[in-house]
């Protein structure tokens, strides 16, 4: 774990023994993997100092120095803060992770207009602590899919954690009730998916789509209402990939009526349930259970925590 504080709209870190003889640049581009743009910016506005005073990028860190980062600033909101009831999972001056309810969609496709995703609650929950609005979504669910989903407070978090997310260095775990009895407790459906050009947003499974796999794990069944319960986890992250590897192999995720699902509830019975990830700044691990809001017919033998 790494030494961090907050003060004012600057992050002080004790520079671990990891770092001792690399340079900023270093660290900066390779170590965080940082855009070349966001590094330039950082640079160029002298945004670090050492020991407070400023630093010269190619210059080796010392183990146990005071590292400055002005990473607290001011933004301007890029969508429009609208209240809505939020459940909070995690959060500290970095990150933000929301339970997200279903029926809401992660960002609006139109900012200057749309106000009913969580994207525009998250900025507006921020707004209301008198931090910086410009909250960055990491990745998405779709509308009707519940749980949890990661934000980041300011620019350097998100440029990160979208490194992270490509490198699957987050792990997102979800929970689906599907159709019938698989008899096969774990395995791996590893099935390319490209768009079907016969319906708008429909995906399929296609030998010229993109390499699509997720590792599956059987948790329990209803053999009465015949249905299974799986832990799902991504390799990949296409659209709506669960979904189309579950309808292909002939299980369909109940509710999921645009893959071939039976319409028993008013939605996919998709929830991601836990997220994973070591912490870009403090380097913990950080692990975050989502409880369930609704479909506790399907999901009411699992305990969350133990996923």
């Amino acid at each position: 774990m790494y030494l961090t504080k907050r003060t004012g709209e600057w992050l002080q870190i004790i520079i671990p023994r990891e770092w001792d003889g690399l340079t900023l640049e270093y660290l900066f581009r390779q170590v965080w993997e940082a855009p070349k743009k966001l590094t330039h910016q950082f640079r160029s506005e002298n945004k670090v100092l050492l020991e407070g005073s400023q630093v010269y990028w190619n210059s080796p860190l010392t183990a146990g120095a005071k590292l400055q980062l002005h990473l607290f600033e001011e933004e301007t909101s890029q969508v429009i803060p609208t209240y809505h009831e939020l459940n909070i999972l995690f959060e500290d001056d970095h990150v933000l992770i929301i339970n997200k309810p279903p029926f809401m969609t992660t960002h609006p496709n139109d900012p200057a207009k749309e106000t009913d995703s969580l994207l525009n609650a998250a900025a507006f929950y921020l707004l209301a602590k008198g931090e910086s609005a410009n909250v960055r979504q990491i990745h998405r669910l779709d509308r009707d899919t519940s749980g949890a989903i990661l934000f980041a407070k300011h620019a350097l978090a998100g440029a990160i954690l979208d490194k992270m997310l490509e490198k699957r260095l987050i792990k997102r775990t979800y929970l689906a009730a599907v159709h019938g009895l698989i008899k096969q407790r774990k395995g791996t459906l590893n099935m390319p998916i490209g768009r079907d050009r016969h319906h708008a947003t429909r995906r399929r499974v296609s030998p010229t789509g993109q390499t699509a796999v997720t590792q599956y794990q059987i948790l329990d069944f209803n053999k009465q209402k015949d249905f299974t319960l799986v832990k799902c986890w991504l390799e990949t992250g296409r659209t709506h990939q669960i979904r189309v590897h579950f309808s292909h192999w002939g299980h369909p995720l109940i509710g999921d009526t645009l893959y071939g699902g039976k319409p028993v509830t008013d939605r996919q019975a998709l929830h991601a349930a836990k997220l994973e990830f070591t912490h870009p700044f403090t380097h913990e691990t950080i692990i975050c259970h989502a409880p369930f809001s609704d479909l506790f017919e399907f999901f009411q033998s699992i305990d969350i925590k133990k996923i």
